[in-house]
């Protein structure tokens, strides 16, 4: 049975009635963004819940307990693989329970496993397409049913333009695609430098750059370190994450011999805190969708190299940050020394990015979209009242 990890019972809501479903990964830009919309969609007087499929003998994640302390209503869902007709029984039995104007989906998971079964109770699919990563046989065979799924949905959210040329070339019927890229929801408290390095165990006159995501191929950290390895000495690295790769990574930098300046820090919780901490921040990722991480260096004043992949060039240009061509370590490096030697104007790129950010990716606005996108698909969404106290956070 589906059992309710939220406190307190459902709260009030003028607004519609939504389930997200996703399974939560320990840390990524899909969860920051199922947190950032849900809180977003209560703060606009909508009835959130949210279901997490969980590994069984978990009962918990920290985005349910987040999600839980800002009224949004949380799910489990803990399931042994590979049970999935007693997975699609309980989110039955839960949509039951709920009914829900509409279904919003995350990840290959649901949107394979759980858009037939909102769709046999005759309940909207909305699903938002935050990227692929491609990689092994395995997870290419998982999204390529997710692609197939996305032509069952009523609406598919795509992160970036990119993204959506994709969803069409992979035959996602056009009209169904929202281009909605993600948004800055200003909900990160960052720890000023002083106090991140602290925590972090990082001295204070050493120039860091920050690589920040899963330890996964798509994200590059074997990029990061190649790229590292070629700049000045005196330039380390920092690694805030973990992931599959974390062996080989440890084993690629003593290979490089740069093991004395990397700095691992494995998964912390509300990572994008620490930014501040950073001389600069490298996005190098071989595949993006719109990264959150790249959204929060933007707003913690950093300043950014980053990959010309998916939608970061939608997000960032030239004149905010220095933007490079994917696997490319030695335009990376030539990128990073270049934060450090030009400190000036990285600084001013880092201010442009800031100012971009706040005028460019307003969350309110975000939210407001994805309710035109329900209503697109018939859901009685109520318009805002722009009264002040539900749109803006």
């Amino acid at each position: 049975m589906t059992r309710d990890v939220s406190v307190g019972t459902r709260p009030a809501a003028s607004g519609i009635r939504v389930l997200h479903v996703l399974a939560p990964a320990a840390f990524g830009g899909l969860e920051k963004v199922v947190e950032a919309i849900s809180t977003l969609q209560r703060s606009a007087g909508h009835e959130v819940h949210v279901a997490a499929i969980l590994d069984e003998g978990i009962d918990s994640h920290p985005l349910l307990r987040t999600l839980a302390d800002r009224s949004v209503v949380t799910h489990t869902l803990p399931v042994a693989p590979p049970a999935y007709s007693e997975e699609r029984r309980r989110m039955r039995v839960l949509c039951e329970e709920i009914g829900p104007h509409v279904v919003h989906t995350h990840g290959y998971r649901p949107d394979v496993l759980h858009t037939p079964t909102a769709r046999s109770l005759g309940i909207p699919v909305v699903s938002t397409s935050h990227g692929f990563t491609g990689g092994g046989w395995k997870n290419r065979l998982y999204e390529r049913l997710q692609r197939r799924a996305f032509r069952r949905c009523d609406a598919v959210i795509a992160v970036s333009r990119p993204m959506a040329a994709m969803l069409i070339a992979s035959r996602v019927p056009k009209n169904v695609i929202h281009c909605i890229p993600n948004a800055w929801p200003g909900s990160v408290d960052f720890l000023e430098r002083d106090e991140a390095r602290a925590r972090l165990g990082l001295d204070e006159d050493t120039f860091y750059v920050g690589f920040i995501g899963r330890l996964g191929h798509e994200k590059g950290a074997d990029i990061f370190l190649s790229a590292l390895a070629q700049t000045a000495r005196d330039i380390h690295g920092v690694v805030i994450g973990d992931g599959r790769m974390r062996a080989r990574l440890v084993a690629q930098a003593e290979a490089l011999g740069i093991a004395q300046r990397v700095h691992w820090m494995g998964a912390v919780e509300n990572a994008g805190s620490y930014m501040k901490a950073l001389d600069g921040f490298a996005l190098t990722s071989r595949t993006e969708g719109t990264p959150v991480v790249l959204l929060e260096a933007m707003a913690a004043g950093v300043p950014i190299v980053a990959t010309r992949v998916g939608g970061v060039p939608g997000v960032v240009s030239n004149r905010e940050a220095i933007l490079v061509s994917p696997d490319s370590p030695a335009a990376i490096a030539a990128a990073i020394d270049e934060l450090r030697v030009s400190r000036e104007a990285a600084l001013w790129r880092a201010g442009r990015a800031a100012a971009r950010l706040e005028s460019r990716f307003s969350a309110s606005r975000w939210q407001r979209r994805y309710d035109q996108v329900y209503r697109t698909i018939g859901v009685a969404v109520p318009e805002p009242t722009h009264n002040g106290s539900t749109l803006d956070v």
